[in-house]
């Protein structure tokens, strides 16, 4: 049960957990990350600003590598562990409703995105040894 708080309702946490849901759901595509929800984890996450909405998803959402990193910080089995600060207090006191249950949202999708994030971060390896060998007359195929 979500919980009002000095600084959001319960309402307002609710919608950006629904908001959370959504993209998760939908590939963590751009349009479904929305103000509120970038709002939320830069102000109650642990993440900075990275200066706007946009600069956060490119760093964490065009890399595979970033956003499985990104993804870590709500794997409850793994201790939710911030990435850019390195605790857990950002799951304790007023957002630990929310931040908690965000976790739990993540746990049914974080191993599929495990598996293609990893498959892509291999394949981009992949075809950037392939160039850079080219780059020096050697032909590897894999």
């Amino acid at each position: 049960m979500l919980t009002d708080v000095k600084w959001m309702t319960a309402t307002e946490k609710e919608k950006v957990l629904k908001q959370w849901e959504i993209f998760l759901k939908n590939k963590l595509e751009f349009k479904h990350f929305t103000k509120i929800l970038y709002h939320h984890l830069i102000m109650h996450c642990s993440f900075i600003a990275h200066f706007n909405r946009e600069g956060f998803y490119d760093r964490y959402f065009r890399d595979p590598d970033r956003t499985l990193k990104f993804l870590s910080q709500f794997d409850l089995t793994h201790g939710a562990i911030s990435i850019e600060m390195g605790m857990t207090s950002w799951r304790k006191g007023d957002y630990e409703d929310i931040n908690t249950a965000m976790c739990k949202l993540a746990a049914k999708h974080i191993p599929k995105y495990k598996v293609k994030l990893k498959g892509s971060a291999k394949q981009r390896d992949i075809s950037s040894a392939q160039l850079l060998l080219k780059r020096h007359g050697i032909e590897l195929k894999i």
